[in-house]
């Protein structure tokens, strides 16, 4: 860890692009006016793969909050998406095909961000964390999102667990001096993957987008699927959101934002951003973020591939 000379100049546009205020609890919100278009559903409408949401645990995303449309999308694929609200156990998770996990807290972090500090407790008991990955390792399927400060450091034990290290700070673009993120395949940061290939031509992903979020490092059985760019800073402040020049920072050139992982007989996806799920609404002038953004219009058929790959409609791949 070292201590940047481009820390103030990076936090004074973060502060500069509101993004203080829009993501905070009163202002971000679920856009309900958007409606993903599924072309082809992977299942049968409520005959699919049962997806557990977990909601147990401080969640700041929850299906009917912030993760509303990230629900709905899945539903149109044919997903049956239930609410998880009690603590994972081998009982607890026996109905699933695929459990999600969006920004978990730790109860003394939870409510304002005014208790986002160090040091951040586990979301997860050890009890929890062996009987998730009991669970994938038995085929299983996880999609494990955690995004900046403190959700990494709540998230991170059960992500070490399947050999993922979660950064607990907020990644940013030194050199562009922004933190939304757009990742591409010519570019080479987004990888060619079955899950960025798809069932067939018209599930082809090319450009996917991320807002701000963490970063993190796979072990050797990890494969890639997003990866930031030299001059990117993972900033780690005590409390989130109070950047200054003593502020400690990490280099984020060649870390991660998104991959995945085959463990056992089951599968992991991991993704250091929650708001490319989501569709939200930000601020005063209730911008949008997510796969509302006019930015990012792949991003809705990036997550049906990401739950593709997860059910075993995708291979594995190298």
């Amino acid at each position: 860890m070292v201590t940047s000379p481009l820390i103030r100049r990076a936090a004074l546009p973060l502060l500069a692009a509101g993004l203080l205020s829009c993501r905070s609890l009163a202002q971000q919100v679920a856009d309900t006016n958007y409606v993903a278009r599924v072309a082809a559903p992977a299942y049968v409408a409520g005959a699919g793969p049962v997806v557990l949401l977990d909601e147990a645990h401080s969640n700041f995303h929850t299906l009917d909050g912030r993760y509303l449309v990230f629900g709905k999308v899945l539903r149109q694929d044919g997903y049956e998406v239930r609410p998880s609200r009690v603590l994972f156990s081998a009982q607890a998770l026996k109905a699933a095909r695929v459990l999600v996990i969006a920004n978990a807290l730790h109860p003394s972090n939870a409510g304002a961000a005014s208790n986002w500090k160090l040091p951040t407790p586990s979301a997860f008991t050890p009890a929890e964390i062996a009987a998730v990955k009991d669970w994938v390792q038995g085929g299983g399927s996880l999609l494990l999102i955690a995004d900046h400060m403190p959700f990494p450091g709540a998230a991170g034990a059960l992500a070490a667990a399947f050999g993922v290290q979660m950064l607990n700070g907020f990644a940013f673009d030194s050199t562009r001096k922004i933190s939304k993120f757009t990742y591409t395949r010519a570019g080479g940061r987004l990888a060619a993957h079955p899950v960025t290939e798809g069932r067939n031509a018209a599930e082809r992903i090319d450009s996917v987008v991320a807002f701000t979020g963490q970063a993190f490092r796979v072990d050797a059985a990890g494969r890639a699927l997003m990866t930031l760019a030299a001059g990117t800073l993972v900033l780690e402040p005590p409390i989130a959101w109070q950047f200054d020049d003593k502020t400690p920072s990490e280099p984020g050139a060649g870390l991660l934002q998104g991959a995945v992982v085959p463990f056992g007989q089951g599968r992991v996806a991991v993704f250091g951003e929650a708001a490319m799920f989501s569709a939200q609404a930000t601020g005063l002038l209730r911008s949008p973020m997510g796969m509302n953004d006019p930015a990012a219009p792949q991003n809705a058929q990036f997550l049906l591939n990401v739950m593709h790959w997860l059910t075993g409609l995708l291979p594995a791949g190298k």
